[in-house]
């Protein structure tokens, strides 16, 4: 009998990285660590004078690294059966856009003495929205001389995005951008790290960040055209001969462990490492995505993932965050779009309008439980869920929340469950969106931490969608669809698999739990979604006109209806 084989899957997240090790045969998990970053607040820099700064020190992610694998393989080697030169293949997902502006060593700026403590030269995180102008620039000027740009991802460029942050470091810090060689996505350092490639020109960049955040597509060459580079600036244009012509999908072999890093880990040397992806993608995969199949990852924000056969013609769907070929699966059109904020929302009310002195958990808690014994409806309220924006569709960062329908007597349980459901109504609009294209929603899987602790939430949003919805088996699935990767770069010579469909189909699963839509309570959301809609149009577009009095009047109209029949 052969000895069991397990691989590595790395998920670098908003505030900390994770390891975990999985069997390959199956998809058990035997071990994970956390690391959670130290610099910053929660691992984020920020700055007090732009709200919109949001950065991450590399040295969080290199120390976080060897941090997370050794602790990793202490719990694993405990695991009957384990041994660390039975492991095949290491993946790696990360948030993204999250740029690094590097040496021509691969080694990033903030590490240099000069620039120690210059904030433009950390990693620019996903949540940095201060290149929004720049991002309106983008968008302007692709919109004439390049709409083919902007039609793979939505119809406008985002301040999240790869360019808009790297020309606002240009206009805010040129000493900064004229010091780095190059810059390079957080997915594609961290193969660097364990490779030890990691000079810019040697690394094997990511289709999925590539494709979704720095309008790379091979039908015009690769990369936006160095003219159109050179119109928003003549430095952009010169950079773009140091970044990338080709990039790859995640069942692409980046490299294979660098002696020294097996050295420093307890590895073997030569471990197969994949071409990095961003988190969202790589939890779509560790979900069981297929066609037909939305994978939500929920969060503090939310990602909508969707493939389809890459042999498809698929229509442009505006205000999407792109259709990237390979970007999730090898052979499949990756769909993605998303939510800027959804348990921000409800961090946010739980930290900042209930009261002083009680524990966030308990409150979570707490409002959950009261809110559960509401219905439709029955508070009167409808909220906006833009306190971060809009990504989909409406694709503006400049958006912001909204509460309609307060009186003197509405209550911080009504208005935590008004949130809930204004996040449903956001992401209901996103699968509009959708089967308005023919891309068909056939059913959903939940997964990420919300999706593991909020049984009101999923019911909520199967309601909502009218669309049964199941939560995935495991509740690290960026990490494991990176293990999957890891198990794909093996092989099947190594005892790994031959693509990712088999590793899905060995290594992925649903919990038993399923959370059907109630006919009753569809029927109340489907009337305040019409109201909800009907909002979204009026303070999201510039197209819509229409007078809102009746708005609060059809909210008070449900309230008594409920009040009536309960």
């Amino acid at each position: 009998m052969s000895e069991p084989k397990f691989v590595l899957g790395l998920d670098y997240g908003t505030n900390s990285v994770r390891a975990l090790i999985v069997g390959v045969s199956n998809g058990d998990e035997i071990a994970t660590y956390v690391y959670d970053y130290k610099r910053g607040r929660a691992g984020i820099v920020t700055d007090e004078k732009d709200a919109n700064v949001a950065r991450q020190d590399p040295a969080d992610y290199v120390e976080g690294t060897d941090k997370c694998i050794k602790g990793a393989l202490e719990k694993a080697k405990r695991v009957k059966g384990f041994s660390p030169g039975n492991i095949i293949g290491i993946g790696v997902d990360t948030t993204g856009s999250t740029p690094i502006p590097v040496d021509r060593d691969g080694q990033p700026l903030c590490f240099r003495t000069e620039f120690r403590d210059n904030i433009n030269a950390l990693a620019w995180l996903w949540k940095d929205h201060s290149g929004h102008a720049e991002a309106e620039e983008i968008t302007d000027l692709a919109a004439k001389v390049h709409p083919e740009y902007l039609a793979k991802c939505g119809g406008v460029y985002s301040s999240e995005w790869f360019f808009s942050k790297i020309l606002h470091c240009l206009h805010v810090d040129p000493a900064v951008f004229e010091a780095a060689r190059s810059w390079v996505e957080l997915a594609d350092f961290i193969p660097g790290i364990l490779t030890g490639k990691s000079k810019p020109e040697s690394l094997k960049r990511s289709v999925c960040a590539a494709g979704h955040k720095a309008m790379y597509n091979r039908d015009w060459g690769g990369l936006p055209a160095k003219d159109f580079l050179n119109t928003l600036a003549p430095e952009l244009g010169d950079l773009r001969d140091r970044l990338y012509d080709e990039a790859y999908t995640s069942d692409t072999t980046a490299g294979f462990l660098s002696e020294q890093k097996a050295r420093d880990l307890g590895l073997e040397t030569g471990v197969p490492v994949s071409v990095g992806a961003f988190d969202a993608h790589m939890g779509a995969v560790g979900a069981g995505i297929q066609p037909g199949t939305l994978v939500k990852i929920i969060g503090t924000s939310t990602c909508d993932m969707m493939v389809a056969p890459n042999r498809e013609k698929l229509p442009d769907i505006p205000g999407l965050c792109g259709i990237v070929n390979g970007s999730i699966l090898p052979g499949y059109l990756g769909l993605e779009a998303g939510q800027s904020a959804v348990g921000d929302i409800f961090n946010w009310f739980v930290e900042n309008l209930t009261p002083a002195g009680s524990k966030t958990q308990d409150m979570h808690k707490l409002l959950t439980e009261k809110a559960s014994s509401l219905k439709p409806g029955e508070s009167g309220l409808i909220a906006l869920d833009w306190n971060n924006g809009n990504r989909t569709v409406l694709a503006d960062a400049r958006l912001t929340g909204l509460i309609l329908g307060q009186t003197l007597n509405t209550k911080p349980e009504e208005i935590y469950r008004a949130l809930i459901e204004g996040t449903a109504y956001g992401a209901r609009i996103i699968i509009n969106r959708f089967e308005e294209y023919g891309i068909k929603v056939e059913e959903v899987i939940a997964c990420g931490g919300i999706a593991e602790k909020n049984p009101l939430l999923l019911q909520i949003y199967a309601d909502v969608f009218e669309t049964p919805i199941k939560v995935s088996r495991s509740s690290q699935t960026c990490a494991l669809g990176a293990a999957m990767f890891g198990a794909v770069a093996g092989g099947r010579e190594r005892g790994g698999y031959k693509n990712a469909e088999e590793a899905i189909e060995h290594m992925s699963g649903a919990k038993p739990t399923v959370y059907h839509p109630d006919k009753d309570r569809s029927r109340l959301y489907a009337r305040l979604f019409k109201l909800y809609r009907q909002l979204h149009d009026v303070f999201g577009t510039r197209q819509y006109s229409s007078n809102l009095h009746h708005v609060m009047k059809g909210l008070l109209q449900i309230k008594q209806e409920t009040k009536r029949n309960a």
